[in-house]
């Protein structure tokens, strides 16, 4: 039977505060020696995925800007890529469209609902450190949109307004705390994984595991056989996700995503 594991980033395998995972270290190099994929799922860019990965020296597939695009590594002969794109060195499965049409769609969209919505394209490197806490080159990585485009969660509108506003457009908006995130109206964590996972299963039997830390993961949590829940540095869950039967792990972060994971790993 084999395993994959598909990970948010940010507040799951990554830490909310620093940004860093060396609690999770150990158990990512014991998922390696046993063969298990490590899926990133995130909002995050392919740039930033890439710089990730080079420094975990790992060559599996990984999903950027919420399910936007599904990336596998050239080397990679497990899948059949029929409906994919060769794309910057790699072969692209694409949800989404493409960044000048979801900044388009934004303008459209602020328009609809009355007010301004600031993009990550209108902001500045320095805004954006200010805004995140990310050092100057990691913002600028951030910015390297290619198929979405994420805004600064206005106030006063409910979720439903936006996204209903932005069906009316052709697009989707996957509403956040701080930032939302217009993408294709095809694109979205849960598509892309379960695209994925067919993708795997032409190699036989699988078990599925995913990890996550926000509404934004509901859709993958929701796509997979066994869902992980990580809670915040209060030991609290999103009130999103509280309706979702799903393991909780005991502490937030790379240190909670570690504790979760590990036992698949000695299984």
């Amino acid at each position: 039977m084999t395993v994959v594991v598909f990970t948010d980033l940010d507040g799951t395998l990554l830490n909310s505060h620093d940004y860093r995972f060396d609690e999770a270290i150990p158990t990512l190099v014991l998922l390696k020696q046993q063969n298990i994929p490590i899926i990133p799922v995130t909002s995050k860019t392919r740039i930033e995925v890439e710089s990730l990965l080079q420094q975990l020296q790992f060559k599996s597939p990984f999903i950027v800007e919420n399910g936007s695009g599904v990336f596998i590594h050239p080397d990679d002969r497990r899948f059949e890529l029929k409906e994919t794109e060769s794309w910057q060195g790699y072969q692209l499965k694409r949800l989404g469209g493409l960044y000048r049409e979801a900044r388009s769609a934004l303008a459209q969209l602020s328009q609809r609902l009355g007010v301004e919505l600031q993009g990550f394209g209108d902001l500045t490197v320095a805004d954006l450190t200010a805004i995140t806490g990310l050092s100057p080159e990691a913002a600028g990585q951030a910015q390297t949109r290619e198929f979405s485009e994420p805004f600064v969660t206005p106030r006063g509108l409910s979720p439903q307004e936006i996204e209903a506003a932005a069906a009316e457009l052709g697009v989707r908006v996957v509403v956040g705390d701080r930032f939302s995130h217009l993408i294709g109206q095809q694109a979205g964590k849960g598509q892309a994984v379960r695209w994925l996972i067919q993708q795997y299963q032409h190699s036989g039997p699988l078990t599925t595991v995913g990890l996550g830390n926000s509404p934004n993961d509901l859709e993958m949590l929701q796509a997979v056989d066994r869902p992980i829940i990580i809670p915040n540095n209060k030991g609290l869950i999103h009130p999103g996700l509280s309706h979702l039967k799903a393991q909780i792990a005991p502490h937030a972060g790379a240190q909670g995503w570690a504790a979760a994971i590990a036992p698949i790993g000695r299984q």
